[in-house]
């Protein structure tokens, strides 16, 4: 690890000179639901608190990569996959880009996903604004790279809007600025700013968005709004529309013309949203620990609208946010919408995209999974493009905290030991903290999400103890919340609030592909007497080390467990050490509850070939 500085303490917060920029945003967009095709306008407000001077600046055009001329479309392989967009002419229309709101044209260059803006007067250090306005349009793909997109329900299209205007790249204190190309794979790195975005849609619509409606009076009819208080004082799902007014005109208050629906989302790093005249709608209250209230969403086609479906999706929300905002940070955001439509599973700040047809198990855990990325990566806000292990598996590993808990364990089932999972933890040579772009396609979901997750829970309930490991998460996340912390940085607050070097953890894990196994070597007895006690010699016959439970069975059924640290492994990998049995061992068991990833769980029991009686054992 590089030495702590001004900017990132060698102790893993934030330095007394941290910075980072900030970027605000007025977006104006209008819905052409004949053509598909969403046109507009984005105004940014980007602020240089960086203590360089800036003489470009960079914006990220993700939409560009729904072209079928991009890197993403290029590098997507000739069998597809979940990230791959072929055969669709798509992308951003750049028709103008000004500086100083608008008074001067911009000299700007788009190479693929990035557009570089070369400023005639740089951005000097330490605060100093320049505002962007570019005006845009673009022809909305059906599949947006599991994103975005849309959805053909039996009452109309649902429409997915992400990655819908350009947005700046983020400059920090470790490459300057970030502009890997979005491929797919990668998800996003953002600075964070208030939003303020308006909607012009047709008048049937029905648009959810990331942060607060705020002209319901323009949009709902006196009823819905009737609804939406009370829903506000619920802990009960109350229907603002239910899936036999979908149809009726009198659920909206005109019947021609358009609409447009304005939002507004503070200290977000994005925001996206959701439209469609398909949708039943409904909401609940969130009770949050500081005795705040929010409110949990849910927008849906007809045909979801079951029991064993999306009408429990606000129960779900609700479920899950209460719990994270317990056990991390308090929510921040003054609603959580779930949308159902084409994308398996999305997630932006205070709304998630979620498949239509999901039912019951899967349902909860896909609503759960997207809604604790508001945690990971929309309040600590790491670099996702680079890291996906730093948002995909903090979060696979809540989950199973979060689901545990949900409705009295509900739907949490017993999906096997630490033994079980070894060889998928293992048997890829890839290490976690590979480029996602660069991971082979199937290796991500292990990578990314399962490996990282079960990391933590190792450090959790093996390592640390769950006193020590969630005071210390916490603290990453209160140290980090809105800000941009690194790798070292999770790993050097762990280390200091848990009191633990975790260096060893962190490299064989995370680094390298180290695989672990422990094995019983042998037992003796002292001077070959059973009374006078023994010497257990244990093994570890690979790179990477854990510490070591043994439980140690005699003759007459007494069990007795020895719970030894990491550091015996430190000058080698044998260990032997004294027990005080004062009987004939049967057996001696290393990791007796499975919890740890060992890929050879037969050479962990040793069982003595003598008869009961025997004085001996070799």
């Amino acid at each position: 690890m590089q030495p702590g500085n001004d900017y990132r303490t060698g102790g893993g917060s934030p330095g007394p000179r941290y910075w980072q920029n900030r970027a605000d945003y007025k977006i104006n967009v209008r819905l052409d639901d004949q053509q598909n095709v969403l046109s507009g306008e984005v105004e940014i407000t980007y602020k240089n608190n960086s203590p360089e001077t800036l003489p470009f600046v960079w914006l990220q055009l993700d939409q560009n990569a729904f072209s079928d001329t991009s890197r993403a479309t290029k590098t997507t392989p000739v069998r597809g996959g979940r990230y791959g967009n072929t055969g669709f002419s798509g992308g951003f229309s750049v028709t103008s880009v000004t500086v100083d709101q608008g008074k001067t044209k911009a000299d700007y260059l788009i190479t693929d996903t990035r557009m570089q803006i070369r400023l005639a007067e740089p951005l000097k250090p330490g605060g100093d604004v320049v505002k962007l306005k570019v005006e845009y349009s673009f022809k909305i793909p059906a599949y947006g790279s599991d994103r975005m997109g849309t959805s053909q329900s039996r009452n109309g299209l649902i429409y997915e809007m992400a990655q819908w205007y350009p947005r700046m790249c983020v400059f920090d204190d470790i490459e300057g600025w970030n502009v890997l190309p979005y491929l797919g794979a990668g998800e996003f790195y953002l600075d964070y700013g208030d939003f303020e975005y308006a909607i012009d849609v047709p008048w049937n619509h029905i648009v959810v968005g990331s942060g607060e409606l705020l002209n319901p009076q323009e949009l709902l009819t006196a009823e819905q709004q009737k609804r939406l208080a009370q829903a506000r004082n619920s802990d009960r799902t109350v229907l603002l529309r239910s899936k036999d007014e979908v149809n009726e005109p009198q659920s909206r208050p005109k019947q021609t013309g358009r609409l447009t629906w304005r939002f507004r989302c503070q200290n977000a790093r994005d925001v996206a949203w959701a439209t469609s005249k398909a949708f039943v709608w409904d909401a609940a209250r969130i009770n949050l620990p500081s005795g705040k209230k929010a409110l949990a969403m849910s927008a849906y086609p007809a045909e979801s609208a079951t029991d064993d479906s999306w009408n429990r999706s606000t129960e779900y929300v609700k479920g899950c946010i209460e719990f994270y905002s317990n056990y991390l940070l308090e929510y921040t955001y003054p609603v959580a919408t779930n949308v159902a439509g084409i994308v398996g599973g999305m997630e932006y700040p205070g709304i998630v995209f979620c498949d239509r047809r999901d039912k019951k198990e899967a349902l909860w855990g896909v609503t759960d999974h997207e809604f604790g990325h508001n945690w990971f990566p929309m309040i600590v806000g790491n670099n996702e493009r680079k890291y996906a292990w730093m948002d995909e598996g903090f979060n696979t590993f809540i989950n199973m905290l979060s689901t545990a808990n949900f409705n009295k364990g509900e739907y949490n089932r017993e999906r096997g030991t630490m033994h079980d999972i070894a060889p998928a933890l293992f048997n890829i040579d890839e290490p976690i903290m590979t480029i996602p772009d660069v991971l082979q396609p199937l290796h991500l979901g292990v990578m990314g999400y399962y490996k990282p997750g079960m990391g933590l829970k190792l450090l959790r309930d093996v390592v640390l103890g769950p006193k020590r490991f969630d005071f210390a998460f916490k603290t990453y996340v209160q140290r980090w919340a809105f800000k941009h912390p690194t790798p070292y940085d999770f790993f050097r607050t762990i280390e200091n609030a848990a009191g633990e070097d975790l260096g060893w953890f962190w490299r064989g894990y995370f680094f390298e592909t180290w695989k672990l196994d422990q094995a019983v070597k042998e037992v003796r007895y002292v001077e070959q007497d059973p009374q006078k006690g023994s010497v257990i010699t244990i093994e570890n016959l690979e790179k990477w080390a854990m510490p070591v439970i043994v439980e140690v069975e005699e003759v007459g059924g007494k069990k007795t467990r020895v719970n030894l640290p990491v550091e015996i492994w430190q000058r080698g990998g044998t260990w032997s050490f004294k027990h005080p049995s004062s009987a004939p061992i049967r057996s001696v068991t290393v990791d007796p509850d499975e919890q740890l990833p060992d890929i050879n769980p037969r050479n962990n029991t040793w069982r003595s070939s003598s008869a009961p009686s025997s004085s001996t054992a070799n």
